[in-house]
């Protein structure tokens, strides 16, 4: 019988790995109270069944999938309601924290008497037909998890503690999200002196797979630029405050709130960024 898979919460991607192992015969209880009524109709569009925090508790496995910003206060909130349970079950999360954030989440769920896998989630939201995204684990429990592989996710062990799946999701995250930051920042700047054109020229002449890419990622970037913010600040703090690349991704949170909140009002900048894209596009 498959296990009973708790996923918090349903968004894009939550509600994306829920309806994957729902596809493989699992129970997905998820935390409802409070939420919109668009993301009561995702969850329930992915197979997803409203549970009470208790309920949640009783699952096999909790798969943690919130914002950066929320990951601790969601352990914390699961930790108290396991603390009163006989029943502990496995903790996985699966955010964009840095090693320090997962090492603060791992004794708060073992505090309750829970284990806790980290994770990483590389890659979109699964789709019918597609294999990803990847799914890299890690920590003593890490190889307790292997059901997931056997339910539609593309599980990948790496051996190593807690906090190795975490570093991985933010040197990846820092690269392949610090380059869309950087092509936004660029394009905005040339497009206030004129040369938005020029720099899209260029780019297809010594650069096209940078001008491909942006192409691509500076339109996908706008409706996450809000998430981003907080995982640019835990990228930041993997790096230590100290070090002098901190100050590149706290720029890079700070980028990312300016534009979460352009998209939120005028939307002069991202409609920007979608003009330079969508030439970027016309010229390939």
């Amino acid at each position: 019988m498959p296990p009973s898979i708790a996923v918090i919460a349903p968004g894009s991607m939550g509600s994306a790995i829920a309806a994957r192992l729902v596809e493989h015969g699992c129970k997905v209880p998820t935390l409802l109270e409070g939420r919109s009524e668009a993301t009561r109709r995702r969850a329930a569009a992915a197979g997803m069944t409203g549970a009470s925090a208790a309920e949640i508790a009783d699952a096999d496995l909790i798969l943690s999938i919130v914002p950066p910003g929320e990951a601790v206060a969601l352990a914390e909130q699961l930790a108290t309601v396991i603390n009163r349970n006989s029943r502990k079950p496995l903790i996985v999360d699966c955010n964009a924290v840095n090693v320090e954030t997962i090492r603060r989440i791992e004794d708060i769920v073992l505090s309750s008497g829970a284990r806790l896998v980290d994770a990483a989630i590389i890659g979109l939201p699964p789709k019918p037909g597609t294999k990803g995204p990847a799914f890299y684990v890690s920590g003593d429990a890490a190889s307790d998890i292997a059901v997931l592989g056997q339910l539609g996710l593309d599980l990948r062990l790496i051996e190593g503690p807690i906090g190795a799946a975490s570093a991985l999701k933010m040197s990846y995250a820092g690269i392949n999200k610090g380059l869309t930051g950087l092509g936004a920042a660029m394009v905005l700047a040339a497009t206030r002196a004129g040369a938005a054109d020029a720099l899209r020229d260029e780019l297809a002449l010594s650069l096209p797979h940078v001008q491909a890419r942006l192409a691509n990622a500076l339109p996908d970037m706008l409706p996450k630029a809000y998430r981003w913010v907080a995982e640019m600040r835990e990228i930041a703090g993997f790096l230590g405050e100290d070090h002098p690349a901190a100050l590149i991704y706290e720029g890079f949170a700070r980028l990312f709130e300016h534009i979460a909140a352009d998209v939120q009002g005028q939307g002069t900048e991202a409609a920007q960024l979608v003009a330079f894209a969508e030439r970027c596009k016309a010229k390939t």
